[in-house]
C-alpha cells in the first residue's frame, strides 16, 4: 500500500466505526485469556510459596534485585514512551509517534539484553532446574528452592516471550505508522498495540517483588548472589 494512503475498511464491516470497535473488543478479550493464562503461574506460586516459605526466601536472596529493579525501570519507562507515541498518533505528530515508538523498542530490547544476563549468571552457578542444579547452595532447603527457581523461570521466560512478541508488534505499527497509515481519527491500531505493551509491562511489576523481593531479610538486598 502507498504511503500515506490508508488501509480500506475490511469487507464484512458495515463501516469503519464498527471495526473499530471490534479491534478493540478483540484486543481485550485476548488480554483476558493473557490473564487467565499468567493467572495459573500465579496460583502456582502463591501455593508452592505457602507451603515453603522459608526456602522460597532463601531462593529469593540468590536472585539480583537491582538487575531485577533496573528491568522494573526500563519497562515504566517505556511504557510512557508507549502512551506518548498513542499520544502523537492522536494530536498528528508524526515526528513524537516515531521517535517514541523507537524509544519504546529500545526499552523493550534493553530489558531482554538484562535478562539474558540474568539467565545467564543463573546458568554459571547451576540455579537451571534440572539434573546439575545445585541443591548444595540451600542445604536443607534443596529440593524446595529447586521449584522455585522452576517458577521462576517459566514467569520470567513467559513474560520474556510476551517481550520479543511485543517487539514484533512495535516494529509492525512503526512501519504502519512510517506509511502514514495512522491518523488523529483512525489510530485503533496503535492503541491497542499500547494495551499489549502495557499488560506485559504490568505483568513485570507484579513479577518484581513477587519473585525479588521476597529474600529480603535473608540478604537478598545486599545485591544478590
Amino acid at each position: 500500500m502507498p504511503a500515506g494512503v490508508l488501509p480500506p475498511v475490511s469487507h464484512h464491516f458495515e463501516d469503519l466505526a464498527q471495526q473499530e470497535e471490534s479491534e478493540k473488543l478483540g484486543m481485550w478479550a485476548f488480554l483476558v485469556t493473557e490473564v487467565m493464562f499468567f493467572g495459573a503461574l500465579f496460583t502456582a506460586y502463591t501455593v508452592y510459596r505457602n507451603l515453603y516459605p522459608e526456602a522460597f526466601m532463601q531462593a529469593s536472596s540468590h536472585l539480583d534485585w537491582k538487575l531485577g529493579g533496573l528491568n522494573t525501570l526500563v519497562l515504566i519507562v517505556s511504557s510512557l514512551t508507549m502512551a506518548l507515541a498513542i499520544r502523537g498518533a492522536q494530536t498528528a505528530n508524526r515526528k513524537v509517534m516515531l521517535v517514541n515508538l523507537v524509544l519504546t523498542m529500545i526499552f523493550g530490547a534493553a530489558f531482554l539484553v538484562v535478562k539474558y544476563f540474568e539467565y545467564s549468571h543463573k546458568w554459571h552457578t547451576n540455579l537451571i532446574p534440572g539434573p546439575s542444579f545445585d541443591v548444595a547452595q540451600f542445604g536443607e532447603y534443596g529440593p524446595q528452592a529447586r521449584i522455585f527457581f522452576s517458577i521462576y523461570f517459566a514467569m520470567t521466560g513467559l513474560h520474556a516471550f510476551h517481550m520479543i512478541v511485543g517487539l514484533i508488534l512495535m516494529a509492525w505499527i512503526y512501519k504502519r505508522a512510517a506509511a502514514g497509515h495512522f491518523t488523529p481519527t483512525r489510530y485503533v491500531a496503535i492503541e491497542n498495540a499500547g494495551l499489549y505493551w502495557h499488560f506485559v509491562d504490568l505483568v513485570w511489576i507484579f513479577l518484581f517483588p513477587m519473585l525479588y523481593l521476597l529474600g529480603a531479610h535473608t540478604g537478598g538486598l545486599a545485591g544478590g548472589h
